[in-house]
């Protein structure tokens, strides 16, 4: 019976010391392990080094922020293992990069709404040569450009132009 080899997967907490803070906490990183393969994601979020827990890997304060800083940490983790579990159910080959690479949302499968419209617009060009959402494909991409720059002019039209 041919099986299916299972990867070694593990989550670790730890705080990046050596990389203090002006405030004088320590960021929080995530390392991910995959068969002995490491990757690190930075959390966005900081404690102060004698209020950190290595052991159980959260803060020992009491206050709402510590507690809210746990359950975070928690999501994450729960986060972590749900992209492990569907990276093995699709059958792709699990690395700690592709992990942290999936989290950060940087993999193959993550597309814009142009890349959308642009995969849209081939496949009706090679079904029935029509071209009918190529002016929506140029709008995202212009709604995007002034998206930052705030709603002017251009931004209130904007979806008085889409097609569905």
């Amino acid at each position: 019976m041919n099986r299916v080899k299972k990867s070694t997967f593990s989550l670790l907490f730890i705080l990046k010391k050596s990389k203090l803070l002006k405030n004088g906490e320590a960021p929080i990183c995530l390392r991910i392990t995959v068969q002995g393969q490491t990757a690190e994601v930075m959390v966005k979020r900081s404690i102060s080094v004698h209020l950190w827990n290595q052991a159980k890997e959260c803060s020992n304060g009491k206050q709402y922020k510590d507690k809210e800083l746990n359950h975070y940490l928690e999501t994450i983790k729960a986060k972590f293992y749900q992209i492990h579990r569907e990276l093995e159910i699709d059958r792709k080959f699990v690395k700690a990069n592709a992990v942290r690479d999936r989290y950060n949302g940087k993999d193959e499968s993550s597309k814009t709404l142009t890349d959308v419209y642009r995969e849209h617009n081939r496949k009706c060009r090679q079904n029935s040569g029509a071209f009918q959402y190529e002016d929506d494909t140029a709008l995202c991409q212009s709604f995007g450009q002034f998206h930052y720059e705030g709603y002017g002019e251009r931004g209130a039209g904007f979806l008085k132009h889409l097609s569905f």
